[in-house]
């Protein structure tokens, strides 16, 4: 006996050099971005801020060109309307607050009442007792030392006297006014230089678009264009919106805290609607101060809870239902990246970060929906799938998830009919699921669980068929459904059998057209790959099978299909047999090879053409006489050989 030797297996070959090099600097190039923007804050922010701007303004420059009013009156009125508006704004919250100011000495009477109330409650309550028990004697502890000696000792120093020694004041008069002016010099710079971008930037915009595209590359500049354009188009378009509805939500929280009877009801309402461009922790902030309000306000604590449940109740509302039908899919940044983008922005340029957070992230997704270089950040930022149907199911099929298939099954059938989610989603995902067979990434085990899950996807699928019908839409309007009293004596058993080619996978694809040929009324069986091989075959029945469909996924050189065919054919000669070759629509010359190979005159490639198919045959035999129009009866699958041509 001669030993043969495994043939080793080749170890993973190194990533190439130059892969490498170009991760390389990659990571190096993102690291040297990220350390600008976070160092270059005194420069970036104004200028962000500023481009900001300017998208929000663009609309009314543009209005103003095209009623004739030139190009530089109209960035300059549009830039002093909008700083206008942003001074008078300044100037009403200034105004409010100072009004309070002066009222709020009028409170302290139900301030003091309700101390007084809450450190009776205190007193009262032997938890609350305990509690600040525990904490004074922890206290002590951390703190060190013999808490008598320790007042013994803070009455030594109180009774010592304290030197008191009289310094003249030399300070300049310079000195004062920087003292002063000082803190007010960083936002007045930062206002000063924000006006001049805003400017120039709407002055020079073409310019500017110029200048990017070239810098870009004008290789390609249609794709370029069109990146700037859905960047601009998204901005503004978000930033109006956005406007819209803060300015709304104001609205309605200012006349909600006047009804509730919280005093400047318009200003809070105001600064909730500016507050609210800030994500997350805007309106919170925006909600403290008018529930202090109603705690000095109210006598009672009814008010404070009325308050917060305005503004959280409003957010919500605003946030879950107006947000998403307004947006749509405008944004287009999934929810985890709005969260991660915000914290990054935070982390390099503070709370400007947090307001330029969520525009800065969507130009980013649109640069890398049109940048192939940058398409990990749609990917990663962006609101679409980052799988198609056919892998997302393939997935839950390697998890052994029938549930959850199920679950998205019933999701996209609420559209489209059932067969089409079996062919352009379940049937591609076997497909996948083929390939990694064929080149040996796919154990034999592996196979059997995708059998089962798909077994299970149809159980549940029936189960809910037939408790919720109007949810499963049926065929097409047109398509035949029988009835067993419709069909031909010989084709009340079970006249169809499904016979997997070459293993589980074919036989899970075969239990797919099983299901839809039962859903128009014809019996129909699956038969294994083993049941039907040289040494089974002749254990199958042949009462009553009127036609035998083998599945295949791929059937590699046809020499199966051929003899499975001729075993088929010869067990049971009376029934037609149909070739099914699911994954040919993806080559021609596949198709035309499975033909001549298999010697069937009727092939199909999907599961619609394959029910159309048998369908027909069961039309065509309860009524002998009729004659089939293949347009009228939708019989597509029924095709001449590639021989006859």
């Amino acid at each position: 006996m001669i030993a043969i030797e495994p043939t080793p297996r080749t170890p993973p070959s190194p990533p190439e050099p130059s892969s490498l090099h170009e991760k390389y600097m990659a990571t190096v190039m993102a690291a040297i971005v990220v350390a600008t923007l976070y160092f270059g804050q005194p420069i970036f922010v104004p200028l962000a801020l500023a481009i900001l701007l300017s998208f929000g303004l663009s609309p009314l420059v543009e209005f103003l060109r095209r009623v004739r009013f030139g190009r530089v009156p109209s960035v300059l009125v549009s830039v002093l309307v909008a700083f206008f508006v942003i001074g008078t704004l300044g100037s009403y919250i200034g105004t409010q607050i100072g009004r309070l100011a002066t009222e709020l000495p009028h409170y302290q009477t139900n301030l003091v009442h309700k101390i007084h109330s809450i450190k009776g409650s205190a007193d009262s309550s032997s938890v609350l007792q305990r509690g600040l028990a525990l904490f004074k004697a922890v206290s002590d502890e951390f703190l060190g030392g013999n808490a008598p000696q320790d007042q013994a000792t803070q009455r030594q120093v109180e009774d010592r006297p304290i030197p008191v020694r009289v310094v003249p004041s030399n300070a300049a008069p310079l000195e004062v006014i920087e003292k002063v002016v000082g803190p007010l010099l960083e936002p007045l710079a930062t206002a000063a230089i924000v006006i001049v971008f805003v400017i120039f930037i709407l002055l020079q915009k073409e310019d500017l678009r110029d200048r990017i595209i070239s810098l870009v590359g004008t290789r390609d500049m249609q794709r370029t264009t069109v990146a700037l354009d859905e960047a601009a188009t998204k901005l503004s378009r978000y930033l109006l919106l956005q406007t819209i509805i803060n300015a709304t939500f104001g609205v309605v929280i200012a006349c909600g805290l006047w009804l509730i009877g919280i005093p400047n009801s318009g200003l809070w309402g105001l600064v909730a609607a500016m507050f609210r461009f800030v994500p997350y922790v805007g309106v919170p902030i925006a909600a403290v101060v008018p529930a202090a309000l109603a705690i000095a306000v109210d006598p009672q604590w009814s008010m404070v809870f009325w308050t917060l449940g305005l503004f959280f109740g409003v957010e919500a509302l605003v946030g879950q239902f107006v947000e998403p039908y307004v947006y749509g899919h405008n944004m287009g940044l999934s929810a985890i990246a709005v969260v991660v983008a915000a914290a990054f922005w935070i982390w390099v340029w503070g709370p400007v970060g947090l307001l330029l957070s969520t525009p800065l992230t969507m130009c980013l997704v649109v640069l890398g929906r049109h940048v192939e270089q940058l398409r990990f950040l749609d990917v990663l930022l962006g609101d679409r799938p980052p799988l198609a149907a056919e892998e997302s199911f393939y997935l839950r099929m390697l998890a052994s998830d029938p549930d959850e298939t199920a679950h998205q099954a019933e999701m996209y059938v609420r559209e489209n009919p059932l067969s089409v989610y079996y062919d352009e989603v379940a049937m591609r995902a076997l497909i996948l699921a083929q390939k990694d067979a064929s080149r040996g990434a796919l154990a034999p085990e592996r196979r059997e669980r995708i059998r089962e899950t798909i077994e299970g996807l149809i159980e549940n699928l029936s189960d809910r068929e037939e408790n919720r019908a109007s949810s499963m839409e049926a065929e097409p309007r047109g398509r035949i459904v029988f009835k067993t009293e419709d069909l031909a004596p010989s084709w009340r058993a079970t006249p169809v059998l499904c016979v997997a080619g070459r293993g589980a996978l074919d036989e899970a694809a075969a239990a797919l057209l099983v299901h839809l040929l039962k859903r128009r009324g014809i019996a129909a069986g699956v038969v294994s790959s083993e049941d039907a091989s040289p040494n089974n075959v002749q254990a199958l029945d042949p009462q009553g099978v009127q036609a035998i469909l083998v599945s295949y996924l791929d059937p590699g050189n046809y020499k199966n299909a051929r003899y499975l065919v001729r075993r088929l054919h010869k067990r049971i000669p009376n029934a037609v047999p149909i070739a099914g070759f699911w994954g040919a629509f993806e080559s021609d010359s596949h198709y035309l090879d499975s033909v001549e190979a298999t010697g069937c005159d009727l092939v199909v490639t999907n599961l619609r053409e394959a029910v159309d198919c048998i369908v027909a045959l069961a039309r065509k035999a309860a009524n002998p006489e009729e004659h089939l129009d293949p347009v009228k009866t939708e019989l597509v699958a029924l095709r001449e050989p590639a021989s006859a041509n």
